[in-house]
């Protein structure tokens, strides 16, 4: 057993949030803070390290809704949970097209990982700023880009038992076991028809993010993008792990060796950000912002490689479907690119 383990077990039992708190986030032994866990060498691969055209859509919507703000003269140009900083350096490689954008942008990164922090700075070389919570970033119109970042945040789990709610945990053993029934006012209001056998999440970290995100873009304009996996909308039991690209039990990897995930609720996050929250497919929103046409232009040097990767990222069938985009825009803002259609979130 490692370190890890006994800290869980000397803790035990725990809720699902403080186990993946501990097995992702804790600073001498979890799994993000140890590790660089992308890339075919890794245990996944995100949407940036599989095609530079998922970087140069993002960067180009950015460089849009810049200009349709009236194009501010400084800009916080941020990434939460950055990686090895791919995606960051696709935006900027992009940018050079529009220098009085570039001009505008102060780099900044939320990460907390040393590991990755290194691998940020080989990538972005001078110029970038590092915090490690977003209510650390300065003031200013803030553009921002979260991608895979909120489904690797904890998340507590519980089921209805009769009127009360019992809350998921993990014992010693490394088993699941359920408190003692509660009162949760809070959980009637936002899952009322729940049957007792489903399973609901929720992530208060993540609604304390999208919060915060949305208040400095609605006091000093600017945008969002989150791009993760999930639904509008959902119940369910969606705790997940994976190593060396393969799913795994989430209670056999109490060590910081594998990534836990759950599925993204959109619809909390947007409640708890206010103002403009749109919602898309990924599929639809990079082929609505030029995707296809930016492949067109790739596949005259390698047309087999672009083709699997725009396949990848847009078909219903691999990430097109599974992954959702949802911006984060103040209330009097222009409908932004990619969202034209999908006023309503009926997803």
């Amino acid at each position: 057993m490692t370190a890890l383990s006994d800290i869980i077990r000397a803790r035990a039992p725990v809720n699902i949030a403080e186990y993946m708190e501990l097995c992702l986030a804790h600073p001498a032994h979890g799994y993000y803070q140890t590790r660089d866990p992308f890339g075919s060498d890794g245990d996944f691969v995100t949407a940036p390290e599989i095609s530079q055209m998922f970087g140069e859509m993002l960067g180009l919507w950015l460089m849009q809704v810049w200009a349709d703000q009236g194009r501010p003269a400084r800009i916080i140009l941020a990434e939460l949970g950055p990686g090895r900083g791919t995606l960051m350096a696709d935006i900027l490689r992009v940018a050079k097209a529009l220098p009085e954008f570039l001009e505008a942008a102060e780099i900044w990164l939320v990460e907390t990982s040393p590991v990755l922090r290194k691998k940020q700075a080989e990538a972005l070389g001078d110029g970038v700023n590092w915090v490690d919570k977003i209510v650390d970033l300065p003031d200013g119109p803030l553009f921002l880009i979260a991608n895979e970042f909120f489904d690797a945040l904890p998340i507590q789990q519980f089921r209805r038992v009769d009127a009360f709610w019992q809350e998921r945990m993990v014992t010693a053993e490394f088993a699941e076991t359920f408190a003692r029934p509660l009162a949760r006012p809070d959980l009637d209001e936002t899952f009322p028809l729940l049957s007792e056998s489903k399973l609901v999440e929720t992530s208060q970290l993540s609604h304390s993010i999208a919060g915060e995100v949305g208040q400095r873009i609605n006091r000093h304009g600017g945008a969002a993008l989150f791009i993760d996996y999930g639904e509008w909308d959902g119940v369910g039991d969606t705790l997940q792990a994976v190593q060396k690209h393969q799913a795994v039990d989430a209670f056999d990897h109490p060590h910081g060796l594998a990534d836990l995930t759950a599925h993204v609720n959109f619809s909390a996050l947007a409640n708890a950000a206010g103002g403009q929250t749109p919602f898309a497919t990924q599929g639809d929103f990079l082929q609505r912002i030029g995707i296809n046409e930016r492949a067109q232009t790739l596949a005259k040097t390698a047309p087999d490689d672009v083709a699997k990767a725009h396949h990848r990222l847009t078909h219903t069938d691999e990430m097109g479907n599974l992954f959702k985009v949802m911006a984060i825009l103040p209330q009097t803002a222009l409908v932004a690119p990619g969202f034209e259609y999908d006023t309503d979130n009926s997803y």
